[in-house]
């Protein structure tokens, strides 16, 4: 589906910005780093100041720069800023398993986040953690329904494990890709009337995948 490649002089297509949301110490760094760099960090610190990181993908023979931005300690102070939202296309909305006042705490995070972003953003629900599963406070149906109630991706991850990281974060991506290639594919219809002659020429992209039946973007693959 998708392929790391280097960042280094390539033609970029597209650039996706991610925002990571949720409680302070829920893993959320520890995520990014993961994605990004293949990185964990048992001493992880709070983290403190604006900070993205980048990862250059394949997603359908399209080079994509996933631009991921982590909430950098502010939502210790509920002070997450308009800005941090601006231009998002899609969120993580992470939960530790452990911690059950983090699951609780979703409901207010995606109401500031649906408050704040563009209402086409596509949002994953993540459990992480799952290393820690024997000390589980969040049972994975609790979250399974909120997240088909709310119309979210749901999965279950470890950071620290390297578990469904890397399909988290590419479900999230493709599902942006196939919804940016539709809003084009729409564009290009309109331009030309509806007249499919004249979009000879024209580098259109079809998405392969098939919508989930029904419209609903619910996805479970919870790894327990």
């Amino acid at each position: 589906m998708s392929n790391f490649h280097g960042d280094y002089n390539q033609k970029i297509d597209y650039v996706f910005k991610i925002v990571l949301i949720g409680d302070s110490a829920v893993g959320k760094s520890q995520l990014l780093a993961r994605f990004a760099r293949n990185e964990f960090s048992l001493d992880s610190k709070a983290t403190i100041g604006v900070e993205f990181q980048t990862r250059t993908l394949s997603i359908d023979h399209k080079t994509v720069k996933a631009q991921i931005w982590d909430t950098a300690g502010q939502e210790r102070y509920r002070a997450v800023t308009s800005a941090y939202y601006r231009g998002a296309v899609g969120a993580m909305l992470v939960y530790d398993i452990t911690k059950r006042q983090s699951f609780d705490h979703v409901v207010r995070w995606l109401e500031e986040l649906r408050g704040h972003a563009d209402k086409n953003i596509v949002i994953m629900l993540v459990g992480n953690k799952t290393d820690l599963g024997h000390l589980r406070n969040v049972p994975s149906e609790d979250a399974k329904e909120f997240a088909e109630r709310e119309n979210l991706y749901f999965m279950e991850t470890s950071a620290l494990e390297s578990t469904n990281v890397e399909i988290a974060f590419n479900t999230v991506l493709t599902e942006i890709y196939r919804t940016v290639s539709k809003k084009a594919l729409v564009a290009n219809e309109v331009e030309s009337g509806g007249n499919s002659a004249l979009l000879k020429g024209s580098n259109i992209v079809v998405p392969s995948a098939e919508p989930l039946a029904g419209g609903s973007k619910y996805r479970c693959c919870s790894s327990s």
